[in-house]
Parts: C-alpha cells; sequence; structure tokens
C-alpha cells in the first residue's frame, strides 16, 4: 500500500471524514502527483525527494495553466495536511509544502433565498405524487434544520424524532449534534412517508429518502432534482442544498441575532466559519455583545 492511499484511509477510518472530502483530497494528490511525475507510475512516486522549490515551481505552474487561486489552496491544503500525516508516522521529518503561502482567496458567499420566496417556491412543489412529496420533504428538511447534504443523505426512518424532539445526526469528523426539525419538514415527511412503501422494493432498506430504484438516494440525484424544480417553477437563481442551508442560517439570524445558535445549528466548529456563512460582520458581532454581555455596558457619565 503506498503512502497516499495509507493517507486516505487514515482519513476515512480515523478521523471520520465524509466521503466527498476524502475523494476531493484524493483529486488533489493525484493532480500533484500527476505534475511532480507526468511521466511515472504512481507506484513509483517518492513523496520524500520533494522540495519546497519544487512545490512552489508547481503553483506558478498551476497558476500558469489557469487554475483558480480557490483550486491551487485547495491542493496545497491537501499536500499540507498528507505531509503532516507522513511526519506524524515518522516516514518523514520535513514538510516541504508547509511554508508555500496559498494564493489569496476571495470570499464567495452563497447568495441567499429571500424568506417569502422561498415560502412559495416550496409551496408550488406538489405533494400530491411521490416524486414531489420526496422532494418536497427533502427541501423542507435542508430549508428547516440546515442539514448537510451528506447528512441529509443518510437519515434513516428511526431519526426522525417524535413531535418536539430533537433529531441526531452525525456531521463532519462523526461528530453528533442535536436539531430541530420544523412543522412544515415534519408534514412534508409525514406526506412522503405515504409513498415511500411504492419505492421500499424489499422493505429492508432503512433510508429515509430513496430512490425509484428502492435505494438510497444519491447526493448528486438530490441536487439533480433541487435544480430540476428550481428550471420548472421559475426561481430566479441556481438551487443546491447549500443554498437552502445558509438560507436556513441567515432567516435565523436575522430574526435571533443570535450567532452562537446558529453556530450550533450548522455544527461549526469555529464561530468565524459561521460569521462568514450568514454575511455577519464583527462590527455586528460587537453591537450585539455590547447590548448582551453585563460587563460590556459602556459607563455613563
Amino acid at each position: 500500500m503506498n503512502w497516499s492511499i495509507q493517507y486516505l484511509t487514515y482519513l476515512a477510518d480515523q478521523k471520520g471524514y465524509s466521503k466527498h472530502t476524502i475523494s476531493n483530497y484524493q483529486r488533489q494528490l493525484k493532480a500533484a502527483a500527476e505534475t511532480l511525475w507526468p511521466d511515472q507510475k504512481p507506484s513509483n512516486n517518492d513523496w520524500s525527494q520533494v522540495t519546497v522549490a519544487e512545490i512552489q515551481f508547481q503553483v506558478s505552474r498551476w497558476h500558469s495553466s489557469g487554475l483558480s487561486p480557490r483550486s491551487i489552496s485547495t491542493r496545497l491544503s491537501a499536500l499540507r495536511g498528507f505531509y503532516n500525516y507522513l511526519i506524524k508516522n515518522r516516514k518523514l521529518k520535513v514538510n516541504p509544502a508547509k511554508s508555500i503561502l496559498s494564493p489569496k482567496v476571495e470570499k464567495r458567499l452563497p447568495r441567499q433565498i429571500g424568506a417569502e420566496s422561498l415560502a412559495i417556491f416550496l409551496e408550488k412543489i406538489p405533494q400530491d405524487e411521490a416524486l414531489g412529496a420526496r422532494d418536497r420533504a427533502i427541501m423542507e428538511m435542508f430549508y428547516s434544520s440546515g442539514l448537510r447534504l451528506a447528512e441529509l443523505v443518510s437519515l434513516d426512518l428511526d431519526q426522525m424524532p417524535a413531535d418536539d424532539e430533537l433529531m441526531r445526526v452525525r456531521g463532519k469528523g462523526e461528530k453528533e449534534r442535536d436539531l430541530p426539525v420544523g412543522k412544515k419538514a415534519r408534514e412534508a415527511v409525514t406526506i412522503w412517508l405515504k409513498y415511500r412503501p411504492e419505492f421500499n422494493k424489499d422493505n429492508k432498506q432503512q433510508a429515509l429518502f430513496l430512490s425509484n430504484r428502492g435505494t438510497r438516494l444519491a447526493p448528486r440525484s438530490i441536487q439533480q432534482r433541487l435544480n430540476y424544480w428550481a428550471k420548472r417553477i421559475g426561481l430566479p437563481v441556481q438551487l443546491h442544498p447549500h443554498k437552502l442551508r445558509h438560507s436556513c442560517a441567515t432567516h435565523l439570524l436575522e430574526n435571533s441575532q443570535n450567532l452562537r445558535a446558529v453556530q450550533d445549528l450548522l455544527g461549526h466548529a469555529s464561530l468565524t466559519t459561521t460569521q462568514i456563512y450568514t454575511h455577519v460582520d464583527f462590527t455586528h458581532l460587537a453591537k450585539v455583545y455590547d447590548k448582551a454581555h453585563p460587563r460590556a455596558h459602556k459607563k455613563e457619565n
């Protein structure tokens, strides 16, 4: 087994990374190897011989070939993580990617959909046939609970909570968190469950959302279905799962101004990540802090 395969296995078994993340790291390491050793079989790649100068040269090549700053930054991140793993396991002593600066990446925020526009859109999705009922339930769950795509895909029947109870999901790094499920989402799932037996071919599948073949619905299929409804109903923006998650967070924050609660809902390890995703700057956060913290008030003269 070569080092890169060992590393990817480590990310899955020890770090609990999602299949999507591991697949992305695999692509980035493969792309880096192909530019470092263009005429060599992967089994012959010697990562221990790579120098800082060689990686810096490759960064210049990637930039010249038209690779975006974001993609270069992601590739460097994958390399740093890989070399850190090799050092941790005493296969190498130096990380040649550690000192390489990533290109400046402009922060891109997903456009959220206004609460009223989103409500009108969701109400237009028919629930009197199986696919419409399923897709409406999926979108209501994204918007209600701020789920990641992988979290929704992995939902099983027994995870749906009783009224007024929280739903437990397993997110990034195998971390669990409890989430509320709104009334509209519960109603939509209840309607979908009436159609679900038509999809459950052998009555053994425990996934909440099924394909018409009776298998767990795949991430790509969910993305395609969201785009299908956006085009059919005439939503003026491209619809994808993260946009519904982002809209959930933004609308909650607009009404509550409770950044920490939104952080817990989304499962972010850092409050800074939540701040980026919800369009809140630290000036606004400081105002909330000044109003809420008992020792933040300025003394009156």
